[in-house]
């Protein structure tokens, strides 16, 4: 599909849908996670892994896991994702509408915006260099699923060098440090 002007992206009555499921090439894959079974309990078990909640702060319960999985997978907001490498799961991941986030009251988000979540859940996998190998072909098949979209935002903890690094890396640019709800995190964008 030809990507559209970016000049519709900016109509403020234009609505979209729910973010688009990217289609990876070898040898990483992404499909949407279950709310249920093996895709919950290795959710939840990553989420509280000390490397994952020192920044994403969700090392919540398995009810409150299965709870907020249920949620996306009814909503249109959000799509949950694990994302595999020779397919083992190694990343959580979420895509989401940045217009309908909480990140929307920091910058002048647009309909078709799509936020990205990313977090690699086994630490023995980190340091690796997963998420700069994952992030342009991600944002690439981001693009491609939705001609809309023109911009990709990401909000990690200013503290979390490791992530800001890897996230520059993959092609996101740090534009400013905004105060989010329990965070001071740095905004970071990919444009089309």
């Amino acid at each position: 599909m030809k990507p559209v002007s970016h000049l519709d992206s900016y109509r403020r009555q234009v609505t979209a849908g729910a973010p688009p499921v990217p289609s990876l090439s070898a040898p990483w894959d992404a499909r949407v996670a279950r709310s249920d079974g093996y895709d919950l309990h290795l959710i939840h078990r990553w989420n509280q892994a000390p490397h994952v909640a020192a920044f994403a702060r969700r090392a919540w319960t398995l009810q409150r896991w299965e709870q907020r999985l249920a949620d996306h997978l009814a909503g249109d907001d959000v799509r949950p994702l694990l994302i595999s490498w020779h397919g083992r799961p190694v990343i959580y991941s979420e895509v989401y509408r940045a217009a309908r986030d909480v990140v929307a009251s920091c910058y002048p988000a647009r309909p078709h915006d799509l936020g990205l979540t990313v977090a690699v859940g086994e630490l023995a996998m980190t340091d690796h260099g997963l998420v700069r190998s994952l992030l342009p072909r991600l944002t690439d098949a981001l693009f491609e699923a939705d001609p809309h979209c023109t911009r990709i935002v990401m909000y990690p903890d200013v503290r979390n060098m490791r992530a800001i690094r890897s996230f520059e890396a993959g092609g996101f640019v740090g534009t400013d440090e905004i105060m989010l709800p329990g965070k001071l995190s740095l905004l970071m964008i990919c444009k089309r």
